[in-house]
């Protein structure tokens, strides 16, 4: 899907050691790109670095002059490896200081008492000249944006509480809309020809095709078209519909069927699958049932392909 350029664009940069290093697995991206796409913002590029000074600082200057907004996560906190605001000040050239607002903010979640606060605890209070806070209604200690660049926490708990104070701050743009289709018992295989075809027509319509599950249980593929025409999405949505094998439960060859063994109406054994036609594998039950006729047991096809409407 080609990018509105209508839309306002971002780009996250998440900041730590600890994520790079498999320590910590990220969700701010997934909090942040559901936050943004709900404004009709494109995030177009998500960048996960070091806590080095250099990279921060280059990385910051290259996307906050490629994008409408730059969205920082980490680095914000009391320690040593926090160094996040004294790059952001860097990238722009701006000095850096303790501020008074700041500070108070952490004095009040300690009850005004300042023996409750020190030297590292009140790192948190620097800001870089120029920038406005974030404010944190989880912990406290506040982030801060300085033109288009938006600081924020590590802590996904307390970055999505901050974007309460981000929100108003941005222009919105068109929001991206989705139909999906859970098709089951229907590989990626068996649904690419139409997505590639939908894909050509439909060049403004972003098709993905989404596996779930593993033979022999269910499986199948989720498949999503998104996009901001209306008109455009509902035909694109229509013809994948028409494109996909019937509801009537069509098998082609190579595509997984079941024969299930039942025993007083229960299934109690699924052979492993057959590269079958229906034909096929309704004459080889019919053959299998006629030779056990007589001791209880039926066997049937099982798993047709099939497909809803997620």
């Amino acid at each position: 899907m080609t990018v509105n350029t209508e839309n306002p664009t971002a780009a996250v940069i998440i900041i730590g050691d600890e994520i790079l290093s498999g320590r910590t697995q990220d969700t701010n991206v997934n909090t942040l790109a559901k936050f943004l796409g709900a404004l009709g913002i494109d995030l177009i590029e998500v960048r996960m670095i070091h806590d080095d000074a250099p990279q921060i600082v280059r990385t910051l200057n290259e996307l906050r002059s490629a994008v409408d907004y730059v969205f920082t996560t980490g680095g914000i906190g009391p320690t040593h490896d926090d160094i996040t605001a004294d790059c952001v000040a860097q990238a722009f050239g701006v000095t850096i200081a303790e501020r008074e607002d700041a500070l108070k903010i952490l004095l009040d979640r300690y009850g005004g008492d300042a023996r409750l606060l020190n030297v590292n605890s009140r790192r948190m209070a620097r800001i870089p000249e120029g920038a406005s806070l974030i404010l944190n209604p989880v912990s406290g200690a506040p982030g801060f944006q300085i033109e288009n660049v938006f600081v924020m926490a590590g802590v996904p708990r307390i970055m999505a509480g901050m974007l309460n104070d981000v929100a108003p701050r941005l222009r919105q743009g068109e929001q991206v809309q989705a139909r999906t289709v859970k098709a089951t018992f229907v590989p990626e295989s068996l649904a690419a020809d139409i997505l590639s075809a939908l894909d050509k027509h439909y060049p403004d319509l972003s098709l993905g095709s989404y596996p779930f599950g593993i033979f022999p249980d269910e499986f199948g593929t989720q498949l999503v078209i998104r996009g901001r025409n209306r008109e455009a999405l509902d035909e694109a949505f229509q013809a994948l519909l028409d494109g996909l094998p019937a509801e009537s439960g069509h098998w082609l060859r190579a595509d997984p069927v079941h024969l299930q063994l039942h025993r007083d109406r229960m299934a109690v054994l699924a052979a492993p699958a057959l590269e079958l036609t229906q034909d096929e594998a309704g004459a080889l039950c019919q053959t299998l049932n006629a030779h056990f006729s007589g001791e209880g047991l039926h066997i049937e096809a099982a798993r047709p392909l099939r497909w809803y409407i997620a």
